[in-house]
Formats: C-alpha cells, sequence, structure tokens
C-alpha cells in the first residue's frame, strides 16, 4: 500500500510540473513568433525608408535611437550599464554579429541581386548553427534527426514560399553579393552563440549594451559615407525609421536575448524561417503582392520545421545545467 500510495504522490507532482514545462515551451515559441512577425515587418519599413534615407544612415538611425531607448529603460527599471571593459569587448562582437555588420552586408547585396534571393539566403542562419555545433564533441552528441529535419523542413518552406523564381539567380548573380548575404547569415548563426555568455545579465542590459556598440560603429560611418545632415527624408521615411529602432530593434532585442537563453542558439535562428514567412504574407496583406497556394504550402512546412526544431527532445540524458550550441540553458 506503501508503494501504491508513494507512486500516486510522484505521478500527482510530475503532471503540474509537465504541464508547467509546456507551458512554459508554448510561451517561448509564442515569442518566437512575435518575433519573427516584427523582424519580417522590417522588409516592409525598409522599403519605405530607403528612396530618401540611403542604408548607412538608415542602419546608425535604427541602432542609436534602439540604444538610447534602451538604456533608458534600462535605468528606469534599475539596472546600470556594466562597466567592466571585458563585458563592453564582448558587447562590441555582439553589436557587430547581431546588427552593424549584417544590416550592412544585407542592405549592400540586396542592390546587386533579387530581394528573392536575398530572402532565400537569408534564411540560412539554422543551418550554420548546425555546422557549427559539429565542430564540437558536445554539439555532435546534441544533434538528433528532429533538430536536423526541422532545419530542412523550415529551409524547403522558405525555398517554396518564396518560389522556384527566387533560387534563378543563384550561379547568375554577382558572386560577391550573395556572399555578402550568406556572411550576414553567418553573422546571425553566431551572434546567439556569442549572446550565451550574457546569461547573468539581464536581457535589457545586454540590449542596450550591444545596441550601443553598434550605434559606435555605424554613427561614424554614416556620417562620412552619406553625409546625412544633406539629406531630406519625407515624413513616412522618418516614421519607417522610428518605427524600425523603436519596435524592430528595441523590442525585439530584449525578446531575441531572452530566447538565447530559454530556445538556444538553434531555435532562436530558426525564426529566421517564420521571418521570411511573415515578410511574404505582410507583402500580400499591405503591398498587394500575389497569393498562391505554394506560399500556404512553404508556410506550413516553415511552422511545421520550426516546431521542430524548439521542442525539447525526450530526455535521455542527465542535466549537467551547461547549455552547447544546440541546447538552450535551463531557466532557474
Amino acid at each position: 500500500m506503501l508503494l501504491i500510495n508513494s507512486g500516486a504522490n510522484r505521478m500527482s507532482t510530475q503532471a503540474p510540473q509537465a504541464r508547467s514545462e509546456q507551458t512554459m515551451v508554448a510561451l517561448e515559441i509564442g515569442l518566437l513568433l512575435l518575433l519573427s512577425l516584427i523582424w519580417g515587418s522590417s522588409f516592409t519599413l525598409i522599403k519605405v525608408a530607403i528612396p530618401t534615407i540611403p542604408p548607412f544612415t538608415m542602419v546608425a538611425a535604427r541602432v542609436a535611437i534602439a540604444a538610447i531607448l534602451l538604456a533608458l529603460i534600462s535605468a528606469a527599471q534599475g539596472h546600470s550599464l556594466p562597466r567592466q571593459g571585458q563585458v563592453w569587448t564582448a558587447f562590441f562582437v555582439q553589436g557587430l554579429l547581431q546588427s552593424a555588420l549584417p544590416f550592412t552586408l544585407i542592405s549592400w547585396g540586396e542592390i546587386h541581386i533579387a530581394s528573392g534571393l536575398a530572402g532565400v539566403l537569408n534564411a540560412t542562419p539554422p543551418m550554420f548553427v548546425l555546422l557549427i555545433a559539429m565542430t564540437t564533441e558536445r554539439g555532435r552528441r546534441m544533434i538528433r534527426g528532429q533538430k536536423i529535419l526541422g532545419v530542412g523542413l523550415g529551409l524547403a518552406g522558405v525555398a517554396v514560399t518564396m518560389g522556384v523564381d527566387a533560387l534563378s539567380g543563384i550561379g547568375t548573380a554577382p558572386a560577391l553579393a550573395q556572399l555578402a548575404v550568406l556572411g550576414a547569415s553567418l553573422c546571425y548563426a553566431l551572434a546567439p552563440i556569442w549572446g550565451q555568455r550574457f546569461s547573468k545579465l539581464p536581457a535589457i542590459v545586454t540590449a542596450a549594451g550591444a545596441m550601443s556598440s553598434a550605434a559606435i560603429v555605424m554613427l561614424p560611418a554614416a556620417a562620412i559615407l552619406e553625409q546625412p545632415w544633406r539629406l531630406a527624408p519625407t515624413a513616412q521615411a522618418i516614421a519607417a525609421v522610428l518605427g524600425l529602432a523603436i519596435v524592430c530593434t528595441a523590442i525585439a532585442m530584449v525578446i531575441y536575448f531572452r530566447l538565447i537563453h530559454t530556445l538556444g542558439p538553434l531555435g532562436t535562428t530558426s525564426g529566421s524561417y517564420l521571418r521570411a514567412g511573415f515578410a511574404v504574407a505582410l507583402g500580400i496583406a499591405l503591398l498587394g503582392e500575389r497569393f498562391t497556394w505554394s506560399i500556404l504550402g512553404g508556410m506550413v512546412l516553415i511552422v511545421v520545421g520550426v516546431v521542430a526544431v524548439t521542442m525539447p527532445p525526450p530526455k535521455r540524458h542527465v542535466d549537467t545545467g551547461k547549455a552547447g550550441p544546440l541546447e538552450p540553458r535551463r531557466r532557474n
């Protein structure tokens, strides 16, 4: 009887714990959807701004405004930015990988190649995360068929959503432009792996530090290359840049640094698939672009792939509390 009672007690405590874990996973996937929607909308805002605000100036304004806003929010919440030079060196690398380099590479690359091809090439960060993980012993142990299948399904979904025509430029478009967009994807793959080192800092502090570092790089570059004080941007372009800075950068970065420590680098970068899908959907809804059934089929593949990547696998090993390149850290 005692054995039966003890077994029943364990089952009664395990059930609420399982429900709690499922609720947390659902919350993080919901935040990933929100982040992907926010970043997917950035393509529309960039289209509005780019005619009168050139790329370097746009990126500089975007990260500078976001840095100021994030620093103010951090101070209002009682957080102070770190003063250690080592931490700011890490922020500088994070700002380069997450914002300054990829924003610039994509902007330059899209001058020379079609946006559809750029969209497919820019959906490859999860592939890079897998390749990086395979170079480490812990990463090889953590790779499972579920995640590999999810990465493949997501990439196939992006290709189907964008359409076969989006791939037609491969091999014919300027090689340096293709490499630039792929370089941006590599930056997006490295950024969450590097960002795991900030697990002891609040997400708002990490975001403020990274964006401040990116602004330090981009403001002089914009001043030298584009002389923004001579520009005459339209009101719509200014509004678009404010949207990019406040929503697509400041708010998005807080969500992003949270997801790095909950879903892990691979789960977070899987949002690049969703971002491509949302960009197409918003183009249909807001810009009158054509809907096809292949778009719907591709988005289904994207969702299935993201679920496969982000859902935790069955527990088959003893948790050491350390996260590898593919594994999210446990939240206490």
